[in-house]
Order: C-alpha cells, then structure tokens, then sequence
C-alpha cells in the first residue's frame, strides 16, 4: 500500500511513523524546507528559540509511537519531569509557584493566597474525573464513527452529563469551585490552551487542568523542537521518504474515492492520501473540484498569537521555564479579542527554555519567546497592532519586574497572524483551527476522514480532536486505526 502524507507538522510525521508501521510505503510533502510546522527553531545572533508550541504535556503519546516502532526511544528522545509548572505574576506585587506536584501547589495557594489547600484538591480531582469519563473515549477515537458510541464507557459518560458541566462555562464553573479571583484567573487560562475564551466556552474544557497537574509538565533534552527532531528521524529509520520544498497542488479524487496528488507538474497515484494541512485549505486548495464542507469551514476561528522572540542580556532567577504576567482584566482582554482587538493590558505568556537548555543563550543571557494572546487576521492593520502591543507588553513587564527591558534587549524576531498564516497555511493564523467556544465545538470540527471521497484522511490541529501537540498526536492515532480498519 502506498499512503502520501500532504505536511510534515507533527500530526503528519506522527501519522507517517504509523503508516509505515503498518506496513504502508510512505512519502510525506512538505512546502517548506524543514520539517514540524509550527513546531520548529531558529537561531538569531546565538540565541536559539522554538518558534511554536512551548508547553510539553502528555509524554506516552511520543513514547507510543517509538514502542510501535520498537525502537528504543532514549537513542532519540529524552525529557524530564518539571518541578514548577509555571510562575505566575500580578500587578499588586503577587507572584505564584504553581508547582506541578499538587499538594505543594496546594501549599503555595495557601501561603500566598490563603486558599484552602481543599479548594484546589477538589478542583483538580473534579478536573481528573472528567478526563477519566471523556478522554481517552472522545480524544483517542473517532466522534463521527458509530462504533465510539457504542462503547460501554460512553454510556458511562452520558449517564454522567450533568456533572460534566457542559452547558455551563468554565468561568462559571472555576468561580463556584475556587472562589478566589485570582486563582479563577488562573484556571480560566487553560481556555487558552486550544484558543478559547473561558468566558464563552464549556465547563467540560476544565478537563485541561489535569493535562498539566495530573499528568505534569516536561521539557524535553534540546528544546520543544527535539520533539520534532526525534519523530522524524524515527520516520526516516522506518523508511518513510520526506518531499521538502515540494507543495502539493492538488488531491486526485476520481469515482468518489482519493487515488492520489499532483505536484510540480506530476501526478502519481496512491491508495491513501492523508493531509496534514490546515482543512480549510485543504479543501480550498487541493480539492477544488470537490464539495466543500461550507457549514464547518465557515466555523469562527480561534485565536492566533503575537510573539517576541527576544535575547535578553540578563539572566532573571525570579523566571522559570513558564511564566505568566496577568492582565489585570481578563475578561476585558477576551471581549477585545472576540471583536478582532488587542487589549491595551494583555496578559503576557514569557517561556525560558533557556532556563533548562543553557546553550539556548549566551552566558548571563536568556532567550524569552514572549507572546500574547491576538485575535485571527481579519485585515487588522497588523504594523500598527503590533508597535503598540509591543509598547504595552515592555510597560507592563518592567513594572512587574521592576526592570527596563528596552535596555536589555539584544535581538529581536517576530511573530504575527499573518506570518503564522504564510509559513504554516493555518487559515487567518488561527492556532488551532476552530474555536472551542461552543458547548458542541468538539462535534462540529472536521472529522479526520472524507465522509464523501473514500481514502483520504485528515489530521492536524484543524481537525478532530482539536490543536496542542498531544491532540495533533492523536489525530494521527485515529487517523492510523481508521485506515487499519478500512
């Protein structure tokens, strides 16, 4: 069987690897020069940063892959285990180790906020308990195939509905649970996480919380973009063949079923064809012959990101590896963004992979990939946007701090919805595809197969279950048994 893989993003090197073990000749096209999408590096004036995701959740479902593989995973992969998920700052002077171990979290919110070490218990067990019923069933398998609804853990789940706080809001839910405003805010962040407004969308996005203090966080040897690294050498020890600088134009569809892709003026055929590429584009771009699925395309957007990568000479031991500055009204940062604005006091999201990868920065330097939360290009004026924002930011991290950043900033690159668009097709730069503000989100993203052209399939950020690198590996799980199946 030959399968061709259309984008070398993580979901399609974690869907080759599958591929080839199931015994599939696989090539993977890629557009660009360099595989991982949006997961990938670059070096500025010896400072090295990863361009994309920079949270590291989840580790079994990269280890799966090298045990399907049956090669030994500590030849390509190492990672350890965080003791502090993330620092978290206030403008009254409030800061916060939220320590991935729970009870010393709990300890810290009691010293520092005076929260019952019981409230985050509570919350954080509440948040286990709905992955428990939901995950593995809803993320790790396929919404659109009767067989999912079929299964006695689903019925399980429905009994379980109401507790599952699907029709209330996570804002709603985390101010009944945790009380405190600021420890609200904080849980309110993981909307974020897949590009929501925890304002808007369902309580049952709470599962989010046990990604990071359940599971824990990570950091890889090297950097986030080891994680691309790893997983194409591993495709590449599995013999799949990588097309870079080379863009599909389109998806061969002949009798309702995918026979396989032109590009560079050749057609050649293939029994499966995958694509990792944004859906929209999919479908605007390689399969304009065919009926588009209008209703899902025209779903609203999540949000996109503005990042600074800058080198900062200085080294500043009050910053971990995650760190959050808080707006001080977060709901008025989520209303600007729902009307395609950038709050003036935007919360600011600072990663140092410096901090555990020391060859990242120069000696008493650190490499800060500084983002904020920005709405989808909608034809913003994005160069205005961006010199004020950056204003705001610098402001509001030397208050916090207490520093001059502007003095201390030896390099500079940017990141904005409009480059994230041209560099990784996502359409409007949205991170994640569809939002998930909608209590149904999950049920209306794309599946990750063609219900009207038979062999092709879809995974990636865009698709079911939704974008982060632990779904965009999932999406090539279920994309893989779908085809197994077949």
């Amino acid at each position: 069987m030959k399968t061709a893989i259309i984008g070398a993003g993580i979901a399609g090197i974690a869907s080759a690897v599958r591929m080839a073990c199931q015994g599939h000749q696989v090539e993977v096209f890629e557009a660009n020069s360099y595989p991982g999408g949006k997961l990938s590096s670059f070096e500025v004036e010896g400072f090295r940063f990863d361009a994309g995701p920079s949270l590291f959740t989840m580790p079994m479902y990269i280890e799966e892959l090298f045990e399907l593989a049956q090669v030994e995973i500590d030849d390509f992969f190492t990672y350890q285990k965080l003791e502090v998920a993330c620092n978290y700052f206030w403008e009254d002077g409030t800061r916060l180790t939220a320590f991935s171990d729970p009870e010393r979290f709990a300890q810290s919110l009691e010293e520092v906020l005076g929260v019952p070490p019981e409230r985050l218990r509570k919350a954080l067990k509440d948040s286990e308990r709905k992955y428990d019923l939901t995950g593995t069933i809803f993320l790790e398998n396929s919404l659109h195939k009767a067989g999912t609804w079929l299964r006695p853990k689903v019925a399980k789940a429905m009994l379980q509905i109401p507790s599952l706080d699907i029709f209330k809001t996570m804002n709603a839910v985390n101010e009944q649970q945790l009380k405190h405003p600021k420890l609200v805010q904080l849980f309110n962040r993981f909307a974020t996480y897949n590009g929501s407004n925890p304002y808007k969308a369902s309580g049952i996005l709470n599962i989010i919380p046990h990604f990071e203090h359940g599971f824990g966080t990570f950091f890889p040897k090297g950097g986030m973009y080891s994680i691309t690294k790893s997983l194409y050498q591993l495709a590449e020890q599995k013999g799949v063949k990588f097309n870079f600088n080379t863009k599909v134009a389109e998806i061969i569809c002949k009798n309702g079923a995918a026979t396989g892709i032109r590009y560079q003026g050749k057609t050649e055929p293939y029994d499966y064809v995958i694509s990792n590429m944004d859906i929209f584009y999919t479908y605007k771009h390689l399969l304009p012959k065919e009926k588009h699925p209008e209703k899902t395309l025209a779903q609203e957007k999540s949000s996109s990101a503005l990042i600074f990568y800058w080198g900062v000479d200085r080294s500043f031991p009050e910053l971990d590896l995650h760190n959050i500055l808080f707006s001080d009204d977060y709901r008025h940062e989520f209303d600007c963004l729902a009307k395609g604005e950038i709050s003036d006091d935007p919360t600011v999201y600072v990663h140092v992979s410096s901090k555990y990868h020391t060859a990242d920065a120069p000696p008493n330097a650190e490499n800060w990939f500084t983002m904020i939360n920005v709405p989808f290009n909608a034809g913003q004026d994005w160069d205005q946007l961006i010199e004020r924002a950056k204003t705001k930011i610098v402001e509001k991290i030397n208050r916090v701090l207490g520093i001059e950043l502007s003095q201390l900033i030896r390099c500079e690159a940017v990141l904005d919805p409009r480059s994230i668009e041209k560099r990784t097709s996502s359409h409007l730069g949205a991170l994640y595809g569809t939002s998930s503000n909608d209590r149904m989100a999950a049920f209306l993203r794309h599946p990750n197969f063609s219900n009207r052209i038979k062999n092709l399939y879809f995974c990636g950020g865009s698709v079911h279950p939704g974008g982060g690198i632990p779904l965009c590996l999932l999406s090539a799980k279920i994309v893989s048994e779908l085809i197994a199946a077949n």
